[in-house]
């Protein structure tokens, strides 16, 4: 089976425009969260700035300006026949509703053009685990010899439809997100644009081994009480990892009372409660569509520092587990760590990542 390695990446978020800026931020705890009284009710959030920005959808801007980064840091040319993309966003455009084509797939092509890519895109829209399944997506396409390279994007920003869907749901909390904790009490949004450009060549230690989907379909909205679509996912993986070298699990770590219990239950049933766990949208908040590729590339410079990435927000364990969430920064000698997410309608992934010796 061909192994598929991560060659560049590319930001775009409200604490930093490169990996290492956005690294330093969560080793930190410099957050952009902050209540916001736009619309009917307030809520928390961590958004990207305006200024300057006069196109015809911002959506679309920072998934290019992502884009472009991991592009240029692989060295490569997007126009080449032998490069892919795939996009992944949850709700795309959706602000544009009354004014263009909001389509996901209009929009990829629109990206792809801008990039001067010449092969078609393709879409990959799953809920919260959207970035998650576009990079086995992209994994899939380089191991079917379609492409040479995949350029996998992610990308969200939020609006006044998207914020009214959760606070209708109960589910956003008026104060930064405390993912694991006792006082937890709901999530925060957030808005970033992230990529991957993932190759058979082996220029870059970071290896993406495998990785699983898993829908347990148990509700529109609530998750597994049991765990049972996490708890799938990560059971693909286990023989694949190596115990002694695995550095922790990032988790989704949503702060709403069922996700972070359900994870908690996943990771008992998968016998990793000896491993530290950590989540990081008390920096970002949710960012949906971008979450599963910008959460992997911090957890890939936390690794290469040799450290666990302290949660923020976190301070006492409010779940029924006895998970190892981490309060503080606390070093690693592990080389490889798993990505886990979920999301609405009961979808699950978790992938695995290892680091070994380039070429």
């Amino acid at each position: 089976m061909t192994k598929v390695y991560c060659t560049g990446c590319g930001v775009v978020t409200p604490v930093g425009d490169t990996p290492e800026a956005v690294f330093q931020a969560v080793r930190t705890g410099r957050s952009a969260l902050r209540l916001y009284q736009a619309g009917p009710e307030p809520y928390v959030a961590s958004l990207l700035s305006r200024e300057g920005f006069d196109g015809p959808s911002f959506f679309e801007d920072i998934a290019v300006k992502a884009a472009r980064k991991a592009l240029e840091q692989a060295g490569l040319e997007p126009s080449c026949p032998r490069v892919g993309l795939v996009l992944s966003t949850i709700k795309g455009n959706v602000e544009l509703l009354d004014r263009e084509d909001v389509s996901l797939a209009a929009s990829a092509a629109r990206i792809a053009a801008a990039l001067g890519m010449s092969t078609p895109p393709v879409v990959v829209s799953n809920a919260c685990i959207s970035g998650l399944a576009a990079l086995l997506q992209g994994m899939r396409m380089l191991r079917d010899g379609a492409y040479d390279h995949v350029l996998v994007v992610g990308a969200e920003v939020q609006s006044r439809f998207i914020v009214s869907g959760f606070q209708s749901l109960k589910a956003l909390s008026l104060q930064p997100c405390k993912p694991f904790d006792a006082a937890r009490d709901g999530l925060n949004l957030g808005e970033a644009a992230a990529a991957m450009v993932l190759s058979g060549e082996k220029k870059s230690p970071w290896e993406l081994v495998d990785g699983a989907v898993r829908n347990d379909a148990n509700h529109i909205s609530g998750p597994s009480r049991t765990g049972e679509g996490s708890y799938n996912a990560l059971k693909y993986l286990l023989p694949l990892v190596n115990r002694e070298k695995l550095a922790f699990v990032n988790v989704h770590g949503t702060a709403t009372l069922y996700n972070d219990e359900m994870e908690a239950i996943a990771l008992d049933r998968a016998g990793l409660l000896d491993v530290p766990v950590n989540a990081l949208k008390g920096i970002f908040g949710h960012t949906m569509g971008a979450a599963g590729i910008l959460e992997s590339i911090v957890s890939m410079l936390a690794c290469d520092k040799g450290v666990v990435l302290p949660t923020r927000g976190f301070s006492e364990l409010g779940v029924s587990r006895p998970v190892r969430v981490s309060a503080q920064e606390m070093p690693t000698q592990g080389s490889e760590f798993i990505k886990l997410l979920s999301g609405f309608g009961g979808v699950n992934g978790a992938l695995l990542f290892r680091k070994g010796g380039a070429q």
